[in-house]
């Protein structure tokens, strides 16, 4: 369950990047340079958590809109941008902790990523169920989010609409960037410490869960319910092959023919789609 919680925000962090076409490489550097930072200042600076962990949303939303406006004003794919950015925030971890974990987590922090509000139901559950609830209100609910799908449906039929694609490119990057810096703090909460290895495995579930859940890589289609759904379908495929002694190399394999195989069924009702369209076009 602790899985399925923090897998939650990495996948809605990369869905609503996909959602307008474009990807974030960086999901997991956000999330790990967030998490070092609540740690560390917790630590070192013996800060209040509510203290530190306003300053670890400050920093992931100020990634995600340096992600999204040099992606936006230079117009280089978010692909490259990202890659880039990966490696700055991945930069600044290392450069931040040499390389070495933060133990000395407040008692609070720990109860909250290890204990249960009842039976199996953890209390790191709680945030990321109001995260995927405000994301279904912000994709189904709101204008932004339907102009979000507009633009990565198509960017020249947005901007006809009047749509901003910069402000649209700033704002999701922002809250991809957000949704990551949550992310990376539960982790902390559910280690019971900061390491700088944190993020460094959810690139490949970030984009796994969205994909099963329907999303078109090329932009245009979301469905957060499904998106949740792909996340829980992932988590148990990974639990079965751990419990049955599968090696973790081919977790990942799988993983990757997992997202091969949803692309293809998308590509495939696409090619439906477009020979229907052809079909009335025609008639």
């Amino acid at each position: 369950m602790s899985s399925i919680s923090l897998m939650l925000l990495v996948a809605m962090s990369q869905m609503i990047i996909i959602a307008i076409g474009q990807m974030n490489l960086s999901v997991g550097a956000i999330g790990g340079l967030v998490a070092i930072s609540f740690a560390g200042l917790m630590e070192v600076y013996h800060l209040p958590i509510s203290i530190a962990a306003s300053i670890g949303i400050v920093i992931g939303v100020a990634a995600g809109f340096f992600n999204g406006y040099i992606t936006a004003k230079t117009g280089i794919s978010a692909f490259i941008i990202t890659l880039a950015t990966l490696y700055i925030f991945k930069g600044i971890n290392l450069g931040i902790t040499e390389a070495q974990p933060f133990y000395k987590i407040p008692e609070a922090i720990r109860f909250f990523g290890n204990e249960k509000v009842i039976g199996p139901i953890p209390y790191l559950i709680i945030i990321p169920l109001i995260v995927v609830f405000f994301m279904w209100i912000l994709m189904t609910r709101t204008k932004i989010g339907r102009y979000m799908l507009a633009y990565g449906n198509s960017i020249q039929s947005s901007e006809l609409m009047g749509i901003s694609s910069t402000r649209i490119v700033i704002t999701a990057h922002v809250i991809s960037g957000l949704l990551a810096a949550i992310g990376g703090m539960l982790v902390v909460c559910r280690l019971s410490l900061g390491t700088p290895n944190i993020g460094d495995s959810w690139l490949l579930p970030s984009f796994a869960a969205p994909v099963i859940g329907g999303a078109l890589l090329a932009g245009g289609k979301v469905d957060v319910l499904a998106t949740a759904l792909g996340v829980v379908i992932v988590a148990i495929i990974s639990q079965a092959l751990v419990i049955f002694k599968v090696d973790p190399f081919f977790v990942q394999i799988f993983l990757g023919f997992m997202i091969l195989f949803a692309v293809l069924v998308n590509r495939y009702r696409e090619y439906q789609e477009e020979n229907k369209k052809k079909i009335f076009s025609h008639e």
